[in-house]
């Protein structure tokens, strides 16, 4: 992954998490594997731990533990009423975003 593209997701990272807890609840390696299946495929499992530290501090998930087949209890995320409020948020600032970052390169063209 390129320097520009590790220093851009670093201020998205939370949002794209929060939209897959959006679908689904999930737990930490479900997160990381569903970020590779879209392409996300540098990003580290202790990068999506420390975010899931962050956004359950902040209250915008809750956590439910579930039972492992595989040793300890899992942490299940699933997106509450605030981290869906922070997300709609999200989502309006990207598209602002976007629609400006797009009008600056049609104007390069």
């Amino acid at each position: 992954m390129s320097k520009q593209m590790t220093e851009m997701l670093k201020g998205t990272l939370e949002g794209v998490v929060l939209a897959i807890l959006a679908v689904q609840p999930a737990y930490g390696y479900e997160i990381t594997a569903r970020l590779r299946e879209q392409g996300f495929s540098d990003i580290a499992e202790g990068t999506v731990y420390a975010l899931l530290v962050r956004v359950e501090q902040r209250g915008l998930v809750d956590v439910a533990k579930v039972p492992s087949e595989k040793g300890p209890p899992r942490k299940v995320y699933s997106l509450n009423a605030s981290g869906g409020e922070y997300l709609e948020e999200f989502w309006r600032t990207w598209r602002f975003l976007a629609e400006r970052i797009e009008q600056l390169h049609q104007g390069e063209k």
